[in-house]
């Protein structure tokens, strides 16, 4: 079953937690801490695989889990990491959040992107031995590994997109030129998912992706077209099949160019051949009056070819014109590619030190992405770990801060979630 837009959500591997050990054995004075370190968790991947053609196995695996780090142990040692779990997926595949931020954009293949990462393991109490502090009962909990909800969409990459109206011939022009078998029939929407062939053109490879027939509305979800245009996004050239039977050829012209204006990206602006398909059986007078009828409407410059799938009249023309535009569309998109390249991005510098407090009452909010992973890590059900991370927010200024905010003794202190009394 073809899918090309699932939601799916991920849950990367939750860190192990480090443990309070110390070494007791014969004739070892004073053995000291030695807890291990907990640990991390497995993280998300997304991988880009020519060899995966739909989302369908995503309808029935909702959530993805990697798995969590292990716990440390005494004797210093550190707790397993959990494995990080990679997930395949189609090349074109788009992965956004679901208030629909871009994430990522896979769409070469081989491309790998870390989509969740897993929590770091937590510290064993090893970790914290120093010279003024020789018995140290703190360890660490790990971090929770990242949650994310997403939206999976794929977008067909290829070079040349087939468009036009229900039966107007752009299955049989695919099973024709390429190595396609798409389903063909004399009744609408015969194509119901896009289909991709190859077409081999003076030695070199094309892929033409044929989308199922649009109508007018397809923009605003009517028929099967708004479904399938986002395919239309990524294609190089687009070739725009109109019946010669249809008995108004300008209203057939006039609802596709309408229906690509209206998507979001207007795709009318991408190259385009407009294509007079199923001239076998009509006279040439027939021919030459309905390519005329047609090139008044035409913008300065678009090709327009009469051919015939059936006996093959016009397809090499057809053809070499498709070639010719596309080596253009390339050379265009890697001029773009150079272009982002080439241009240094503007980077924002972010501290993970700095800290914000918001009152409300007698409770102190503190928010802050350096302090929050700090609170996530500390065990509030001992009371050595809660006095270091007290003692971290007094070097990082956030005691001073509360204090200014008019903090009293008894007040509450919320950050990430947890709660310490001041």
């Amino acid at each position: 079953m073809f899918v090309d837009k699932v939601k799916v959500s991920v849950r990367a591997g939750n860190g192990g937690n480090g443990v309070v050990s110390f070494r007791h054995e014969i004739y070892v004075d004073k053995g000291g801490p030695d807890g291990g370190d907990g640990g991390n968790g497995g993280n998300i991947l997304l991988q880009a695989s020519s060899s995966q053609n739909t989302l369908a196995t995503f309808r029935f695996q909702k959530q993805i889990v990697a798995e969590d780090g292990q716990p440390g142990a005494k004797r210093r040692m550190h707790g397993r990491s959990g494995k990080d779990l990679t997930v395949q997926v189609p090349v074109g595949t788009v992965v956004s959040s679901q208030e629909g931020k871009l994430l990522a954009d896979l769409a070469n293949d081989g491309q790998k992107v870390i989509i969740a990462r897993g929590g770091k393991g937590g510290f064993g109490n090893a970790h914290f031995k120093s010279s003024t502090r020789q018995a140290p009962r703190i360890a660490e909990k790990g971090e929770k590994g990242e949650e994310l909800d997403l939206v999976l969409e794929l977008k067909m990459i290829a070079d040349v997109g087939l468009v036009g109206l229900p039966n107007a011939g752009k299955s049989t022009l695919l099973s024709v030129i390429s190595n396609a078998r798409p389903e063909i029939a004399n009744y609408p929407f015969t194509t119901l998912i896009p289909n991709l062939g190859v077409a081999d053109i003076d030695d070199i490879a094309l892929l033409f992706a044929d989308i199922p027939g649009l109508i007018e509305g397809a923009s605003d979800g009517k028929g099967l077209g708004d479904e399938f245009l986002r395919h239309v996004e990524r294609t190089g050239v687009l070739v725009h099949l109109i019946d010669a039977y249809q008995e108004d050829l300008i209203g057939a012209y006039k609802t596709i160019i309408g229906e690509l204006a209206a998507y979001k990206t207007d795709l009318s602006k991408k190259p385009q051949i407009v294509v007079l398909s199923k001239i076998d059986g009509l006279d040439t007078d027939i021919v030459r009056d309905r390519l005329s009828t047609l090139k008044v409407q035409l913008p300065k410059g678009t090709k327009l070819i009469a051919i015939s799938s059936k006996d093959g009249q016009g397809l090499l023309k057809l053809l070499r014109e498709i070639k010719a535009q596309v080596e253009v569309a390339r050379q265009e998109a890697q001029l773009k590619a150079q272009e982002v390249d080439d241009a240094l991005p503007v980077l924002t510098i972010k501290t993970d030190d700095a800290w914000h407090i918001d009152k409300s009452n007698d409770r102190y909010l503190v928010s802050g992405r350096k302090i929050e992973r700090f609170a996530m890590r500390t065990d509030f059900d001992n009371p050595h770990s809660v006095a270091r991370l007290r003692d971290i927010m007094k070097k990082m200024g956030i005691m001073h801060g509360l204090v200014r905010q008019g903090i009293e003794p008894g007040d509450t202190i919320v950050i990430g979630g947890q709660t310490i009394e001041y």
